[in-house]
Formats: structure tokens, sequence, C-alpha cells
């Protein structure tokens, strides 16, 4: 089957594995990736694809409504994955009004663009979101009373409740702020005018390709130059940890098979306090670089909590299990040890990157971001 898919954000972490995944998966569809080229989208993550026949690049702002009437028009869009956003929690602290004009107001210009050129003729046509668990909250980090593998019971390592599909939305940070917004703003259209929506709220993701800015690929980095690795308050923090492959499987999965105006929770039971992944990721660069065991535990430096720091997330995939077949295929200590790889391996792209060397090749091919 012919199908032409829009994939925002697809020069970013999560939207370029996606766009790989549906490049290579499906060569009878047209994959047409648009993205903004912000300082975290990088087409050097897609190199490997850039000249398949089945693959185009659009450079254009989703806040651009006649941009996106035009892409529509253009390539005959049929479904929507949409992951462009502004997604830095500190950064939204420091500039909220960058986060509220492009997570809300540039879905609301995709949601438009699609209702309109889709004019009510909604059969085959999907319009998938991509959402976060920092929507609901913050869950209590509590002593567990059930199965201390977070499994069937409902119980995890650090508390008993996990973010469902029916916990209630209760933002905390102006980047949650804004993508619960977003995400109201796609149910609400299913609602008004039938749009064929799907929303999805997952974890914090990890693999290649992720800008240096978050958690993992930063310490990884700092580790290798010896910088310190700046700990928020007591490291006490917990976040459930996704493959990005896994997430992009996932993605895939709910595209095709998944329930329209359903919500779809995308985690891995894999709860880590922040002070203990750090160790994680010190033990496997130092052992991968071939230092001491222990080396870099004295570049751990805490410094003070960030603020609206929510305690724990912590997501239950039972209903994407249940009704799709889903499960993550990796084990978290696998996962990080390919990621660490993966930047070991690849000095030159995250080089270029933290350095913004990256960026000359865009203002050599579209002029200045």
């Amino acid at each position: 089957m012919k199908r032409n898919i829009l994939i925002t954000g697809g020069a970013g972490f999560i939207g370029s594995h996606v766009v790989r995944l549906m490049v290579n998966k499906y060569p009878e569809y047209r994959i047409v990736n648009l993205d903004k080229l912000t300082y975290a989208g990088n087409l050097a993550n897609l190199k490997d694809i850039e000249e398949q026949s089945n693959y185009c690049f659009v450079r254009a702002d989703i806040c651009d409504y006649e941009a996106m009437q035009e892409v529509f028009r253009k390539y005959d869009i049929d479904g929507v994955i949409h992951l462009a956003a502004e997604s830095h929690v500190d950064r939204s602290i420091k500039d909220p009004f960058t986060f509220a004009k492009t997570n809300v107001l540039g879905t609301l210009s995709l949601l438009q663009a699609a209702k309109e050129y889709w004019n009510g003729n909604y059969d085959g046509k999907r319009f998938y979101h991509i959402s976060t668990d920092e929507v609901y909250g913050a869950l209590e980090l509590t002593k567990p009373k059930g199965d201390p593998n977070g499994n069937e019971c409902g119980g995890g390592p650090y508390g008993d409740l996990f973010f469902t599909e029916q916990t209630k939305y209760n933002p905390h940070s102006p980047y949650s702020a804004s993508k619960a917004s977003s995400d109201h703003f796609v149910r609400a259209f299913h609602d008004t005018y039938g749009l064929p929506t799907i929303v999805t709220n997952c974890s914090n993701n990890y693999g290649p390709y992720q800008f240096p800015e978050k958690l993992i690929p930063l310490f990884i980095n700092n580790i290798r130059h010896g910088k310190p690795l700046p700990v928020y308050g007591k490291g006490e923090n917990v976040r459930d940890w996704l493959y990005v492959v896994d997430h992009a499987r996932a993605i895939d999965l709910i595209f095709h098979e998944g329930r329209i105006a359903e919500t779809y929770n995308i985690g891995g039971f894999n709860e880590w306090k922040n002070i203990d992944l750090i160790r994680v990721i010190i033990r496997t660069v130092d052992r991968l670089l071939g230092n001491a065991p222990g080396t870099s535990e004295k570049l751990i430096t805490y410094v003070t909590d960030r603020a609206g720091h929510d305690l724990r997330y912590a997501i239950d995939s039972t209903k994407l299990k249940n009704e799709l077949g889903w499960e993550p295929s990796l084990q978290f200590e696998e996962g990080i040890e390919k990621t660490v790889r993966w930047y070991l391996d690849n000095q030159e792209w995250l080089d270029n990157v933290t350095s913004g060397e990256y960026e000359k090749y865009y203002e050599k091919m579209y002029g200045s971001r």
C-alpha cells in the first residue's frame, strides 16, 4: 500500500530513529521528514538513508501554517507522526515562550492543516502525536508493597504507583505544561472534528544521536574530557528509561495498529535513581576507555536542585502490551552498553555537535538558523 507519511522533528533524536525505521521497513511509502533544524536537529543523524528513493527532507517551521498547508498539498500527506517539539526542561524554565509557541501553536498548526486538507475524508488517515510522561506530574517515592520487580501487581522498586492512561494531568514545568496543552488540542480535534488522532506518552529515552545536553550523552562526554558531572540535589530523583530504538518500534506499531482516539503509555518498567544511573554510566565509560574502576567517580558534583524537579516518573505500559503485544527488547544494562559504545565509536559526531561545527553545514545549505 502506497502511503505518504509526514514525520515532524525527524532530524532530532527520537525522530531520526523513527524516520530510519520507516524508510527502511516500508520502501513502498514516501517518508517526508520535516524539521526546522533548530540546535537539536541534525541531518547527520540520517546520513545512512538520505539517498533512499522513498525519503525526502523539508526544512520548515511547524508554526508556519501556510507552509504546513503546502506540505500537505505537495506531498498528498495521509499520515502524520508528530515529534517536533522543544523538549529540554532546563531551557523551558529559562524561555517558556518558545516552548508554548512550538509545542502548542505548532501542534495546532499541524492539526488545522490536516483537518483542512483531509476535509472530512478520514478513511485511512492518522494523526499520531508523541508526548511525554511529564504531563502527569510526579509520583511519590515510597517503599513498594508489591512485587519488587514491578510487574503485574503494579508495584515498582520505588513505589506502588505508575502513570496509566487514566492518570490526571498535573504538569509542573513550562515544558510539561506546553506538552499537556498540545495533548489536549489533539484530543479536542478528534472530539470536535472527528480527526483520527492517537496520543502516546513515553518515558525518558536514551540511545544514539541524542543531543548532549541530556543526562546520558552529557555525562559520557564529560567523562571523556574529565569534566564535572553535575547532579541535581542528592541525585534521588527517579526516572523510567526506554531505549530509543524500542520507542521507535512502538511508534511504528501504534501508528499502524493502534486504535483511533486512544492513548497509549510507552515505558520499560525500568526505574533508576539518577545517582545510581550515573554510577552505571561511570563504570561503563571507565571500563570501555580502559580507566581503572572508579576513576571518574571524583567527577560527581552535586548542584542546586532544578526548580520544580519532579521526584519520580514511572510508566505502566500494560495496555500497549496487552493490546498490541509490544515490550522493550533490551535490559537497561545492555542498552547502556550499546549507547556508551556508540558515543565512544562516534566521537567525531559528538565533537561536531558539542562544538557547534555541525551547524556550518546548515548555514551553507540553508542560510543561518
